[in-house]
């Protein structure tokens, strides 16, 4: 969760209350700690801050510090320990053993299973489904601080006789999936550099483990250029193509790793299928390849046949694929205001209705005749009585003027009334609110070096996630792109593209999104034909 960047929204001290509800809620969260723990971990005068934040993924979470270190934080109305909690704390929570080379692939996101654990003589701990529970290593149960990173020796029932040669040799001696002596539950045999291989080969292949995921490789490239890829996501990062569409084409059970394949690294790959004509790739920045022309026509793409994919795959991938995006349906309307009252009373209106524009017009013709304002002499004009007179003439004219036309009636009566808006999302009922729809914001800024940055506000009235559009424009525009808070709004967010990229910001929102221009500004300001 807090692997990658998150973005802080407030940084306040506790309040007096708030530290005693704290204190509560730990005590009830946590039934290991006595009064005196809970005292000591929540101090009463030492500062206590409230960090709330943003995680990669946009989830609220609130992180509570102590001297410096996060304790505890709070995600969804549940209660979490931090590590540093747990390293001053180590029996706080259940703890279940590992050894230092499964924990490298804990870090990188794998699941703990049970050939992974190491099982003390009194066992394992007694846990229900949803419990929380903390992992540690062989031989040591915390690191510390930042700081200083002390140890804490391992309970008597640990293996704490364990030696670390002693645990590379039985990781090593644990059989791959398939091979002779393989046991149901063992853990994948570790390989030189500490890497657990587990790469899942099918063992109705007669075929090498590198023959096949060598064949493996090239089905998913193939597969991701045919069905996922298309001609306006380039310029396309090789590591998002790796990683958003060559991982989704994997089959059902099986693990892509271009480790285990004849080429080791995605470059290489790459460079092979380029020789084949297949893609072109270069370097548009610094370090950073990318994937740069496709030829869709090449045999290899044309005659690649989709495997196909079970039912319950099929299912799967439907629910996770994200919607195509609609734009909002947008209505203008008006407000009644208690000036304008007397008017619309006649057609049933009252101070604060919500009128479309064909209402207004229908009650102001509906006003006119009723009270018999229409001119004889001129069907065109409309004769102004004192309450037309209040609601839409100015003062220095209600002397003067007595008679308008239709059209400049009408659109007076548009221009009093206080404005109002619908917002109308697929599949969702409309939202009406006051005041007018902000249109998304685009502006250039100049920062160190007089660089130019680009910055879009705005979006989510119209349904779309910055940080979806973020990682969209890194994509299209080659350039770095960072999400944060509007200053001075409490919940709005904007995105920062490095340089003038309004012209690909204004493809994607004007043809792609196909959001109306007029609810877009500042799409003048992109460079012109030539300069830069």
């Amino acid at each position: 969760m807090f692997a990658k960047a998150f973005r802080v929204r407030s940084n306040t001290a506790i309040k007096g209350s708030d530290r005693r509800k704290l204190r509560a809620d730990v005590t009830a969260a946590f039934a290991t700690l006595g009064t005196d723990q809970v005292s000591e971990l929540i101090p009463g005068k030492e500062e206590l801050n409230v960090v709330k934040l943003y995680t990669h993924k946009g989830d609220t979470v609130t992180v509570y510090t102590s001297g410096g270190n996060p304790i505890l934080f709070e995600l969804e109305k549940n209660l979490y320990p931090t590590v540093y909690t747990l390293w001053s704390y180590p029996d706080l929570l259940p703890t279940f053993t590992t050894w230092p080379l499964v924990l490298e692939k804990l870090v990188g996101g794998a699941d703990l299973m049970l050939p992974g654990l190491m099982v003390p003589p009194a066992g394992l701990p007694q846990v229900q489904k949803g419990d929380l529970c903390a992992i540690a290593l062989v031989g040591n149960r915390r690191s510390g601080d930042k700081s200083s990173p002390p140890s804490i020796a391992p309970p008597v029932q640990d293996a704490a006789d364990v030696s670390e040669e002693k645990v590379q040799g039985d990781m090593r001696g644990l059989a791959l999936q398939g091979e002779e002596g393989h046991r149901e539950g063992s853990l994948p045999e570790a390989s030189e550099d500490g890497s657990i291989q587990d790469p899942s080969p099918d063992p109705m292949d007669g075929r090498s483990l590198q023959e096949q995921m060598d064949d493996l490789l090239q089905q998913c490239f193939l597969q991701a250029l045919k069905c996922r890829v298309k001609k306006a996501d380039l310029p396309l990062l090789t590591s998002t193509f790796l990683g958003s569409h060559m991982f989704s084409c994997c089959p059902e059970g099986r693990q892509l790793d271009i480790k285990k394949s004849s080429y080791k690294k995605l470059s290489k790959f790459l460079q092979h299928m380029q020789q084949e004509e297949i893609v072109q790739v270069k370097e548009l920045n610094r370090g950073v390849e990318s994937i740069v022309a496709v030829d869709w026509k090449h045999p290899r793409i044309t005659s690649f046949v989709v495997p196909e994919t079970s039912p319950t795959s099929q299912t799967v991938q439907a629910a996770s694929r994200e919607q195509p995006y609609h734009p909002p349906d947008i209505k203008a309307l008006y407000c009644v205001p208690a000036s304008m009252t007397l008017l619309f009373q006649e057609s049933g209106h009252k101070k604060g209705s919500i009128l479309e524009a064909s209402e207004v017009r229908g009650s102001v013709i509906n006003y006119a005749k009723k009270n018999d304002l229409v001119d004889a002499n001129n069907k065109n004009l409309v004769k102004l009585d004192p309450i037309l007179c209040d609601c839409i003439l100015e003062k220095n004219e209600q002397q003067t003027v007595s008679k308008l036309p239709w059209d400049s009636l009408l659109s007076r009566c548009l221009e009093k009334l206080q404005p109002a808006y619908q917002v109308t999302f697929a599949g969702q009922q409309p939202v009406v609110k006051k005041g007018k729809i902000c249109p998304i914001d685009i502006s250039l800024a100049q920062r160190a070096s007089n660089k130019k940055v680009t910055m879009v506000r705005n979006l989510e009235a119209y349904g779309l996630d910055p940080c979806s559009v973020a990682n969209i424009l890194q994509q299209r525009c080659q350039a770095s792109t960072t999400v944060t808070p509007v200053p001075g709004s409490k919940d709005s967010l904007q995105v920062q593209i490095q340089g003038n990229q309004i012209h690909h910001l204004g493809q994607l929102l004007l043809e792609e999104y196909g959001l109306p221009r007029r609810h877009i500004q500042g799409l003048e300001k992109a460079p012109k034909p030539g300069k830069k």
